[in-house]
C-alpha cells in the first residue's frame, strides 16, 4: 500500500465532506395561495349580498334586556295597577259570576284585553331594541341566501367540526363567563340586601312586591349594562374573526382584478382594436382636407376649411413618423397639396388634436398656407 493510500485512509473527515447539501425545491405557488390579504371591497359586498356579515348575537339581547327594564323603570307603577286590576277584577267580580256562554265570553275578553296592556309594552319594546341592535351591526339586509336548503348543513362529518372548531370553544368560554358574571352580580346584590329581604316577612304584601319589583329592576338594569359591555367586546372579536375567515390570497386579489378590469392581453387587444377603428376613421377623413402640412418626414396635418360650414381650419387628420406617411401617401393619391411647414406642423401636432380648430395664434400662418394653395387650384 502506498504512502497515498495510506494518507487517505486515515484523514479525518471535513465538516464540509459529511454535509451534503440538501435542496428541495420548494413551490412558490404555495405562499401566493396563502390568505394574507384583507377582503376587496367588492368581496366584501358579494359576501353580505349572501347574508354574511360581521355581527354579534349578544348585542340585540343586551339591548333587548336594558330597553325592557328601562321600560319597567318608567312604566313600572302603571303595569302594577294593571296587574292589580286584574286580580280584583278576577277574585272580586267573575269569581261570583255563573258561568255560561256569554259570561265565559265577556270574561275571556276582558282579561285578554288587560293581559295585552300589560304584556304589549314589553313585547313592542323587545321588537324595537332587537331590531336596533342588528341595525346598529349591519345596516338594513335583507338576503335570502341563508334561507336556502344546503346538502352541506346537514353534513354530520361537518357538523362535528363546526361543534369542536375554535370558533364553538370561544362561545362556550363566552357563555360560561356571562352566566358567572351575572350569578356574581346578582348574589352579591342579593347578599347586600339580605337583611332587609329577611326582614319582608314582618311586612305588608304591597310593601313586599313594591321592594321585591325595585331590587328586580336594579338587578336588571346592573346586568344589562354588563351584558352590553360583553355584547361590544363579542362584536369586536367577531369583526376580527369574520375578516380572517375571509381573507384573501395574492392570486385571489389577481383572479378578482382581471375580472373587474378584464384581462390585460385582451384589453390591449381591444385597445389595440380601438385604435385601428380610429386611424381608419381618421384616414377616411383625409381626402376632405384641403392642405397637408408637413415636417416633412415626422409629421402630418390635415386641414380642412369650409368657409360657409366652419368658423376656421379644422385639423381632421394627423399622424407622426409611418402615420405621418400614409397621411401623405393618401394625400398624393387624391391629389391633396402637400405643403413643407417645419414649425407650424410641430406646433400644430402638439397643441391641436383631431377635430379641434386652429389657434388664433396660427390664423395668420395658417391662412396664408390655405391663400396659397387656393391659388394654385385656381379658387383665387
Amino acid at each position: 500500500m502506498s504512502a497515498n493510500d495510506q494518507g487517505q485512509r486515515h484523514r479525518k473527515p471535513t465538516l464540509e465532506s459529511t454535509i451534503e447539501p440538501t435542496l428541495r425545491p420548494t413551490n412558490l405557488q404555495l405562499f401566493a395561495e396563502e390568505k394574507t390579504e384583507k377582503a376587496t371591497p367588492k368581496k366584501k359586498q358579494e359576501i353580505r349580498k349572501k347574508g354574511q356579515v360581521a355581527k354579534s348575537a349578544e348585542i340585540p339581547t343586551a339591548f333587548i334586556m336594558l330597553f325592557v327594564f328601562l321600560l319597567l323603570f318608567f312604566i313600572g307603577g302603571w303595569l302594577y295597577e294593571r296587574f292589580v286590576d286584574i286580580f280584583t277584577i278576577t277574585y272580586g267580580e267573575f269569581l261570583n259570576w255563573k258561568l255560561t256562554e256569554h259570561s265565559t265570553a265577556y270574561i275571556f275578553q276582558t282579561l285578554s284585553l288587560e293581559a295585552t296592556k300589560v304584556v304589549a309594552p314589553m313585547m313592542l319594546m323587545s321588537l324595537f331594541a332587537g331590531v336596533l341592535g342588528n341595525y346598529i351591526q349591519v345596516g338594513f339586509l335583507f338576503a335570502t341566501d341563508p334561507l336556502k336548503m344546503k346538502p352541506e348543513r346537514i353534513n354530520p362529518i361537518k357538523g362535528f367540526k363546526r361543534i369542536f372548531s375554535a370558533r364553538a370553544l370561544v362561545e362556550f368560554l363566552k357563555s360560561i363567563f356571562k352566566i358567572s358574571l351575572i350569578s356574581f352580580v346578582t348574589f352579591t346584590l342579593l347578599w347586600s340586601k339580605r337583611h332587609d329581604i329577611l326582614q319582608l316577612s314582618q311586612k305588608d304584601v304591597g310593601h313586599g312586591l313594591s321592594y321585591i319589583g325595585g331590587l328586580t329592576l336594579q338587578i336588571g338594569l346592573i346586568v344589562s349594562v354588563m351584558l352590553l359591555f360583553i355584547a361590544a367586546m363579542d362584536y369586536i372579536y367577531q369583526r376580527y374573526d369574520f375578516e380572517k375567515q375571509n381573507k384573501m390570497s395574492k392570486k385571489d386579489i389577481k383572479d378578482e382584478h382581471k375580472k373587474t378590469e378584464g384581462d390585460p392581453l385582451i384589453k390591449s387587444k381591444i385597445k389595440e382594436r380601438q385604435r385601428q377603428m380610429a386611424m381608419k376613421r381618421m384616414m377616411q377623413e383625409v381626402p376632405k382636407a384641403d392642405v397637408v402640412i408637413t415636417n416633412p418626414t415626422h409629421y402630418a396635418i390635415a386641414i380642412q376649411y369650409d368657409e360657409e360650414e366652419m368658423d376656421a381650419p379644422t385639423v381632421i387628420a394627423k399622424g407622426q413618423d409611418q402615420v405621418a406617411m400614409r397621411i401623405k401617401a393618401m394625400a398624393e393619391e387624391h391629389r391633396i397639396t402637400t405643403m413643407e411647414n417645419k414649425p407650424l406642423a410641430r406646433t400644430l401636432y402638439q397643441q391641436v388634436e383631431i377635430g379641434e380648430v386652429v389657434p388664433e395664434e396660427l390664423y395668420q400662418t395658417v391662412a396664408e398656407v390655405l391663400a396659397y394653395v387656393y391659388r394654385l387650384k385656381g379658387k383665387v
